[in-house]
């Protein structure tokens, strides 16, 4: 199916301030691709749509613009926690230098790397496991980044976030952006937000 023009014009682009980097990785990642044959005629029209056990995948306005408040860069290393379909991840995959995804739902981590290998990603790795707790084996972080909200933000993934590092996460209704250097963690509020439940 061709990527919509008005997808790019009107939702992607003025989410993520017409960054080409950030446009140009949605062209790499058709969103149909991530969402069941039901779903295709509305994969890219702005709403978010299920993928299975409760879980749905993200609107794309709303990763165009977490994408953005990332910031992420070519020599990035990136932690998603909340794998889902694996739109972020591959949006991520095309911006910076390497991705690690946890996700708890093992089917749903399953197919996402399913769909991401027949893209040809490459510099993605998967987990399945409590995203509370983040990846330790790999950290420190350069960019983190949350898909799901809760009621606060997880010491752990502030632990395995770098110096220098900037975490992007939902909290209640707010998209929270974490910066942390030698003095410490600044926090700055981004737009309100809905998101499913950050499960244990």
């Amino acid at each position: 199916m061709k990527i919509p023009e008005k997808y790019i014009k009107e939702i992607v682009g003025p989410n993520c301030n017409f960054d080409e980097r950030i446009i140009q990785a949605f062209l790499n990642c058709p969103r149909d691709r991530f969402v069941d044959e039901a779903f295709h005629r509305v994969a890219f029209e702005d709403n978010a749509l299920p993928i299975g056990y409760g879980q749905t995948i993200s609107k794309p306005s709303t990763v165009a613009y977490m994408t953005h408040l990332l910031n992420p860069s070519e020599d990035d290393k990136v932690l998603e926690i909340g794998t889902g379909s694996g739109f972020q991840c591959g949006i991520l995959s095309y911006l910076s230098a390497f991705v690690y995804t946890v996700e708890r739902i093992p089917q749903l981590s399953y197919k996402a790397s399913l769909t991401l290998k027949r893209l040809h990603r490459k510099n993605i790795k998967f987990k399945v496991d409590n995203g509370h707790i983040g990846w330790k084996e790999y950290a420190p972080y350069n960019k983190i980044i949350v898909t799901a909200s809760g009621d606060s933000i997880p010491e752990d993934l502030l632990n395995q976030l770098a110096i220098g590092g900037r975490m992007v996460i939902p909290v209640k209704d707010r998209i929270k952006i974490i910066e942390k250097d030698d003095n410490g963690i600044k926090t700055i509020d981004g737009d309100n937000c809905r998101f499913v439940e950050f499960v244990k």
